[in-house]
C-alpha cells in the first residue's frame, strides 16, 4: 500500500494546479522531491522521533488531495469555540471560507498564502520529516498574518481548520503569523471535525515574535475516531517576548503535535502547557522541542495526560540549553492518570545542557488516583462515581483553569467533561 500511495501522489502532484507564482511552485518541487527521496517515517529503526507511533495506518490508505467545500456555519459553531465578538476565520478542507469568516480589517493585515514569498517556510525544516515535507509539497490554502502594535487586544483571533470527513481525503493547511514588535494578541487555532471515514489533516503553523511582543496562544485538536491528524508548530521568539501556548487534544484514530520553539533572544519567555485526553484505542503523540539559543531566557513545559480503554499515548519533551544561553531557567514536568489496565503511555522528558549557569529540572509520573484521596470524598457522601469524575475532572482542570478566554473555557470544560470515561476507582 505504501508504493501505491507514493506512486498516488505522484500524480496528483503532477496534476496540480500549476499557476501558483514561480517562488511557490519552487518550494512545493523541493519539498515533494525531499518526500520521494525520504518516503515516511514508518520505520522504527532510524526515525527515533517518531519510535513509538506508527504511522502505518496513515500511509497504508490512498489519500486524494481534498477540495474546496461549503459547510453551514451553524455546524461550525457546533464543534469550536465560536464567539461573535471575536474574528473567526474559518477553513473547510484546507481550503478558507470567504463566506462564513470574518476577517479583522485594522491592527492586523491577513493575506493569501501566494501574496508572501519571505514567510513561507522560513521556520519549517522538511528536509528529514515526511510529513512536513508532504504539507509543503501539496499545501492547499493558508493565510500570512501581521499582528501591529495597535491591533485591539481584547479581540481574540479565532482560526478554525474544519475536516468535513470526506472518505479517504487529505488536506494542508498553512499559517504564518508574525507578531509585530509590541504587539499582543490571543490566538485559538483549532481543528474539528471528522465522520465515520478515513481522512488526514497535516498542517503547519508557524509564528514569529519581534522584539517585546506577546503571544498568548491556544491549539484545540477535537475530531472522530476515524481522522488522523498530524500538526507541526514552529514557533522563533526574539528579544522581551512572551510566547503563553496551552493545547488540548481529544478524539482522533492518530494525532501528533510536533512543537519547537527557538528562545532565539534574550529576557524571552515560553510557557507551554498541555492537556490531552485518549480513550478507546486512540493515540496521541506531543513532541515538544524548547531550544535555548540566548541567555537571561526562561520556559516552563507542563503537560498532562489521561488514558483509558486502550489507547496510547507519547510524550517527548526536551529542553537543550545551548553554551551561549547561560542564564536560564527551565522546568519540564509530564504528568499521566491511567485508567485502564491496557492504556499504555511513553514518556521521555529530557535534558540536554550546555551551559554552567542555569536551574533546569524536569520529571514524569503515570499512575492512578490514591486510594486516601477517593476516601476523603467518600467520606463526605459522594458516591463512588461521582467522586471519580471529580477526582479526574481535578486533575484535567489544573491545565484548564489556565484558561483565560471565558468563551473557549467554557468549550473546553464542556468537551473535556463530556469525554471524561465512566470509571469507577477501585482498591
Amino acid at each position: 500500500m505504501l508504493k501505491e500511495y507514493l506512486s498516488s501522489l505522484d500524480e496528483q502532484f503532477v496534476s496540480q494546479n500549476q499557476s501558483e507564482q514561480e517562488w511557490l511552485r519552487s518550494l512545493k518541487l523541493e519539498a515533494f522531491n525531499t518526500l520521494r527521496e525520504i518516503g515516511f517515517p514508518v520505520s522504527r529503526k532510524g526515525n527515533e522521533k517518531w519510535k513509538y507511533t506508527s504511522v502505518s495506518p496513515i500511509v497504508n490508505n490512498v489519500f486524494l488531495l481534498s477540495k474546496p467545500k461549503d459547510i453551514n456555519i451553524d455546524e461550525i459553531k457546533k464543534q469550536a469555540p465560536w464567539s461573535d465578538d471575536w474574528y473567526n476565520i474559518v477553513f473547510v478542507d484546507g481550503f478558507i471560507n470567504k463566506n462564513i469568516s470574518n476577517i479583522p480589517d485594522s491592527g492586523i493585515s491577513v493575506s493569501s498564502l501566494g501574496l508572501s514569498e519571505n514567510s513561507i517556510g522560513e521556520l519549517i525544516d522538511f528536509s528529514d520529516d515526511g510529513f512536513a515535507a508532504l504539507n509543503s509539497a501539496f499545501l492547499s490554502d493558508g493565510l500570512i498574518v501581521s499582528i501591529e502594535d495597535s491591533f485591539d487586544t481584547s479581540k481574540v483571533l479565532n482560526i478554525i481548520f474544519y475536516n468535513s470527513g470526506t472518505e479517504l481525503e487529505f488536506n494542508n493547511p498553512r499559517l504564518h503569523i508574525t507578531a509585530e514588535e509590541n504587539s499582543s494578541s490571543v490566538i485559538i487555532e483549532s481543528y474539528v471535525g471528522g465522520s465515520n471515514q478515513n481522512s488526514l489533516t497535516n498542517s503547519v503553523t508557524e509564528m514569529e515574535l519581534k522584539s517585546s511582543a506577546k503571544i498568548t496562544h491556544y491549539r484545540l485538536m477535537s475530531e472522530s475516531n476515524n481522522t488522523y491528524n498530524v500538526g507541526y508548530g514552529r514557533v522563533r521568539l526574539s528579544d522581551d517576548t512572551e510566547f503563553y501556548s496551552s493545547s488540548f487534544f481529544r478524539g482522533a484514530n492518530i494525532g501528533r503535535y510536533d512543537l519547537n520553539v527557538l528562545v532565539d533572544g534574550e529576557r524571552s519567555h515560553c510557557d507551554l502547557k498541555g492537556l490531552y485526553v485518549t480513550s478507546d484505542e486512540q493515540h496521541m503523540d506531543n513532541f515538544i522541542n524548547i531550544d535555548h539559543a540566548k541567555p537571561n531566557s526562561s520556559s516552563n513545559l507542563f503537560y498532562k495526560g489521561i488514558l483509558s480503554g486502550k489507547s496510547k499515548a507519547v510524550f517527548g519533551g526536551t529542553v537543550l540549553v545551548r553554551k551561549e544561553a547561560q542564564k536560564t531557567f527551565s522546568v519540564q514536568s509530564d504528568k499521566n492518570l491511567i485508567l485502564s489496565d491496557q492504556a499504555e503511555v511513553d514518556s521521555k522528558p529530557a535534558l540536554f545542557i550546555y551551559a554552567d549557569d542555569v536551574q533546569c529540572a524536569h520529571g514524569a509520573t503515570a499512575g492512578n488516583i490514591d486510594e486516601d484521596s477517593v476516601f476523603y470524598m467518600r467520606s463526605r457522601g459522594i458516591d463512588l462515581e461521582a467522586a471519580s469524575k471529580l477526582l479526574i475532572y481535578g486533575f484535567a482542570d489544573e491545565i484548564i483553569s489556565f484558561v483565560e478566554e471565558t468563551e473557549l473555557k467554557n468549550f473546553i470544560e464542556q468537551k473535556f467533561l463530556e469525554s471524561l470515561p465512566s470509571y469507577k476507582f477501585e482498591f
